[in-house]
């Protein structure tokens, strides 16, 4: 338990801005094996995202309080993945080829297809949850942090590491095993059947359908995978299950 303990801090001090993993060894293997916890990472932050709900939910109107929700979880996070969904944008509108992509993601500047992107992302998920019942919102603002950093593991195991000078996401990917996409999907899969019941297994098989989705075009577009792609894949499958979430439930 001692190392599973260990894993989660790490994993904690990489997605968050909250120091919770000083002392510890941050060497490669370590960082990888901390993977296996991104999804209950995710899980603690939709439920502080829940109990800030509840404790504001009475002074403040609901759209005050939805956009507010997205900036804590957007400061929780400093940000990071918020980066990597820009990168991404600016890289795949402007490369030509595989290495023009690469180039331009690697640039810290944002260029304009950068700031639509992420706009669009930030709105799409403000009006998705201010759009959900609020006999939905709690579900899905635990459920939505917890898959977006499932899609992390899944990518790290089943794609490559693309770039050649090494990155902070190669240490993740050329060392995440099978235990940490067992352990990652099984804690999506019971985040999904406490919150939903068994509709939330239709709603995981969803998600794994866009995994492969995002596998299959990264793999294809890039030849695998970098710490930018990765933080983008949790933006776009965290927008995703709020989607799906109004889809399948808000509907029925």
């Amino acid at each position: 338990m001692k190392r599973e303990w260990e894993d989660f801090r790490i994993a904690g001090a990489f997605l968050t801005v909250f120091p919770v993993a000083r002392g510890l060894s941050m060497e490669p293997r370590r960082l990888a094996g901390s993977m296996a916890f991104f999804p209950a990472i995710g899980l603690a932050m939709g439920l502080a995202l829940v109990v800030i709900n509840w404790a504001l939910g009475h002074f403040l109107p609901r759209p005050v309080l939805d956009c507010l929700l997205v900036l804590v979880l957007i400061a929780a996070t400093g940000a990071l993945h918020l980066d990597g969904i820009a990168d991404l944008i600016d890289g795949l509108a402007g490369g030509k080829d595989r290495e023009g992509t690469l180039r331009i993601m690697k640039d810290s500047r944002v260029g304009a297809m950068g700031v639509v992107g992420l706009v669009m992302v930030l709105l799409l998920k403000y009006l998705c949850l201010f759009n959900t019942p609020l006999e939905l919102k709690s579900a899905a603002l635990i459920f939505m942090p917890t898959a977006g950093r499932w899609i992390q593991v899944v990518l790290a195991s089943y794609c490559r590491y693309v770039r050649a000078e090494g990155g902070t996401g190669g240490a993740f990917v050329d060392h995440v095993a099978e235990r940490e996409v067992l352990l990652a999907t099984g804690t999506l899969l019971a985040a999904a059947l406490v919150l939903f019941r068994l509709e939330g297994v239709f709603l995981v098989f969803l998600l794994g359908l866009a995994a492969m989705v995002l596998m299959r075009y990264f793999n294809a577009r890039l030849g695998g995978v970098t710490g930018d792609v990765l933080g983008a894949a949790t933006e776009v499958v965290e927008v995703l299950s709020l989607l799906l979430v109004l889809g399948m439930f808000a509907s029925a």
